[in-house]
């Protein structure tokens, strides 16, 4: 797996193996939480970071530019994902976009560190379908809110890094190929235009 020449190859592939085991951190605490939208964005980013890996470790620019193509989506969710939890806009965290309507929250809100969930005394109102969500949340070292979008910040980095080298590799494998197809033409060419002669051939 030698970089040789290519330290932006490298870059890629260490910062593919770092975007996958992240992804997969926020998977698990995703599925503790039944948060089916992120989920389901998580799958994909670990396909479309796959192709990425594998295009900078086989020299396949084309499953770059896939990767690329995903970064930039991946960008747009994770801003999308910090402006939820920040209520900024029109966004609402209180809504049940993330969960499709589940009820469900992040893990992170009654089990982060020193959190103390307050839950109601009266079970008559609740609906036995919809998860018990705590009527507040106290003492919490990091508010989940911030923890949410802590994670998307990283995301969001991880996701600029990678459309920059991507970029990057794209432009140098691109003129390596074109290089490499000149050569290859020129001196096919020349050999067009040689004289074969038979080495039994008699001399005269």
């Amino acid at each position: 797996m030698g970089c040789g020449q290519h330290s932006g190859r490298c870059f890629l592939l260490t910062l593919c193996i770092l975007q996958i085991i992240s992804t997969a951190e926020r998977q698990v605490f995703d599925f503790l939480g039944y948060m089916w939208l992120p989920i389901i964005a998580n799958f994909f980013n670990f396909i479309f970071v796959i192709f990425g890996f594998f295009g900078a470790y086989q020299y396949k620019t084309k499953y770059i530019i896939i990767y690329l193509v995903w970064q930039l989506m991946w960008v747009g969710w994770n801003v999308f994902v910090i402006c939820f939890y920040l209520n900024i806009g029109i966004l609402d965290n209180s809504k049940d976009w993330l969960n499709f309507g589940t009820g469900s929250a992040s893990w992170w809100e009654v089990n982060g560190f020193g959190c103390q969930a307050v839950y109601t005394t009266n079970l008559t109102n609740l609906d036995p379908l919809r998860p018990m969500r705590p009527l507040e949340v106290n003492n919490c070292l990091v508010d989940y809110i911030y923890v949410e979008t802590i994670h998307a910040g990283i995301q969001c980095a991880f996701a600029v890094f990678g459309l920059c080298v991507s970029i990057y590799l794209i432009k140098v494998f691109s003129e390596e190929d074109d290089s490499f197809d000149f050569i290859g033409g020129f001196e096919q060419g020349v050999t067009g235009n040689m004289a074969v002669q038979p080495t039994y051939a008699r001399q005269c």
